[in-house]
């Protein structure tokens, strides 16, 4: 997104209220998200004093969303660090699978993904977890990167459409990312998520090579990709925090 032009950040008692103009924004909108963290974004013609004005009408909206994805996350708690004591479990595809360590006479650990587990070969002196983890994550990112190709060169050719680039990285607030030069960015995290969720973030973000925005033009070509994309929406909207809390960044 450009949203360079002024960013301003305020600390209220219970949230963290982050002002942002956006040379692509079309209308006043508020973000909220599951860390308490709250965004007021609004297009260049408007007036600061309109768009605080616009928010506060707004506040007992953002409140009970806050509220709402603090239960959300009660019920679906992000999982602790992983212990490797074969207790751990990891999120693949939609589905928790066993994740399981195994001594191997190898010089860097090696991760295999089997149908109905993830396993880690390493050697007994290669047990330290943080090199474990690291290792899990760079399978993760290679197996993500490997299922973005699949649903971006799927879903390019029906849309007439070439994307120069693809990119794996690991952004807080964004699934994805798509500028005027025709690279795509996507968040590894998404391998973790349902098949149709992450499939749904690839086809949003090459329908954008097509509207640079979010009208409903824009909107309309989605669902003509893909017609439950709703539902694939809803489940990024109220789940996909919980995406965050595994192998989580030190």
């Amino acid at each position: 997104m450009n949203e360079t032009d002024r960013q301003i950040e305020l600390f209220r008692e219970d949230y963290t209220l982050t002002e942002r103009v956006s040379a692509k924004a079309r209308n006043i909108r508020i973000e909220v998200r599951p860390d308490r963290s709250v965004s007021l974004i609004y297009p260049r013609w408007v007036a600061r004093a309109e768009a605080v004005a616009f928010f506060r009408t707004r506040e007992a909206w953002v409140r009970s969303k806050l509220l709402e994805l603090a239960l959300q996350s009660s019920a679906h708690p992000a999982p602790a660090r992983l212990r490797w004591d074969g207790s751990d479990r990891l999120l693949l595809r939609g589905r928790e699978l066993p994740l399981r360590l195994e001594a191997a006479r190898l010089r860097r650990a090696a991760v295999r993904f089997e149908t109905d587990r993830v396993v880690v070969l390493a050697a007994p002196a290669d047990g330290q977890t943080a090199k474990l983890d690291v290792a899990l994550r760079q399978a993760l990112i290679h197996k993500a990167r490997l299922d973005a190709r699949t649903h971006l060169d799927a879903a390019a050719a029906p849309l007439g459409v070439v994307y120069r680039e693809l990119r794996i990285n690991d952004p807080q607030t964004q699934w994805g990312s798509c500028n005027p030069g025709a690279v795509i960015c996507l968040s590894w995290r998404l391998v973790m998520a349902p098949v149709e969720v992450f499939r749904y973030v690839a086809v949003h973000e090459l329908c954008h090579l097509m509207h640079m925005d979010h009208s409903s033009r824009f909107w309309a070509l989605v669902e003509r990709q893909m017609p439950d994309f709703e539902q694939h929406k809803r489940w990024l909207r109220d789940r996909g925090h919980q995406l965050h809390g595994w192998l989580m960044r030190d």
